[in-house]
């Protein structure tokens, strides 16, 4: 395998290191990557950009540079379903690696429910919008309501995974949370103050592509940040990597995720 370009930018900061992917020619097993001018990277240089086949070819790529780091604990997998899956596979296949899901559920504004004032998460975190929040005039009962009724569909999700989801605890453990791409970057956001609650031992965010407010937001708040393609411009779509990019359904998640558990206990 042939790898050139490979870059690595450190941000100052506490625990915080920023890893960004700068090549041309990454191809993790036999499939390549093309590559057009005009992404900047985390070290705001000028590269080329990733065009991934598919979540498993996004997975890949990540996995050839994760393998790089040294664990001091068996890592945790975490994945942000559905689409976070496809990515995590690959990982946690590479690093031998415990996997499992964490749901994050936006709180849905509750005469715009298209729209999110906050997140709650399967592990239990509620993360708000503080100045959102006030813009509305929310007050704590509706925001209890809304919380009620997120609850009731995270709960809903676990049923739907079949009893897959929640077997694995982060406290004490290198945890990888994965995404297949961040826009906003306010879910993962979420989910790393979720996790960053059970007292892990070090939380890196992997996502194939990301927005260049999203890296911003994420940063600073892990240990590291592996991110090859970073988009700069005003528009920011994560389906743009991809050729083949579809809504994963859940009976995928469900049969890529047991299949994964079967091996693993061979």
């Amino acid at each position: 395998m042939q790898r050139t370009n490979s870059r690595r930018g450190e941000k100052e900061g506490p625990r915080n290191t920023v890893a960004c992917i700068n090549g041309k020619h990454h191809e993790p097993r036999g499939q390549g990557l093309r590559g057009k001018r005009g992404i900047r990277t985390c070290r705001g240089v000028y590269g080329l950009s990733w065009s991934y086949k598919d979540r498993e070819h996004a997975g890949h790529v990540l996995a050839d540079e994760l393998s790089k780091e040294s664990f001091k604990t068996e890592p945790l997998v975490l994945a942000v379903p559905n689409g976070g899956l496809a990515v995590a596979l690959p990982i946690a296949e590479s690093l031998d690696a415990a996997l499992d899901i964490i749901i994050v559920r936006k709180l849905q504004i509750p005469f715009n429910p298209e729209a999110g004032f906050g997140a709650l998460t399967s592990l239990g975190t509620m993360m708000l919008n503080r100045d959102l929040v006030a813009r509305l005039g929310l007050s704590d009962a509706d925001i209890q309501s809304v919380r009620t009724r997120t609850e009731k569909q995270i709960e809903s999700r676990k049923e739907a995974y079949d009893g897959l989801v929640g077997l694995y605890f982060p406290d004490n453990k290198d945890v990888i949370l994965v995404d297949d791409g961040l826009a906003s970057g306010y879910t993962m956001l979420a989910a790393i103050t979720s996790v960053r609650e059970s007292n892990p031992r070090s939380i890196t965010v992997a996502a194939p592509t990301a927005s260049a407010s999203a890296t911003k937001r994420v940063s600073g708040l892990v240990d590291k940040l592996v991110c090859p393609q970073v988009g700069s411009g005003f528009v920011f779509a994560v389906a743009d990597a991809y050729e083949n990019w579809y809504d994963v359904p859940d009976n995928e998640v469900i049969d890529s995720l047991r299949a994964y558990r079967a091996r693993s206990y061979l």
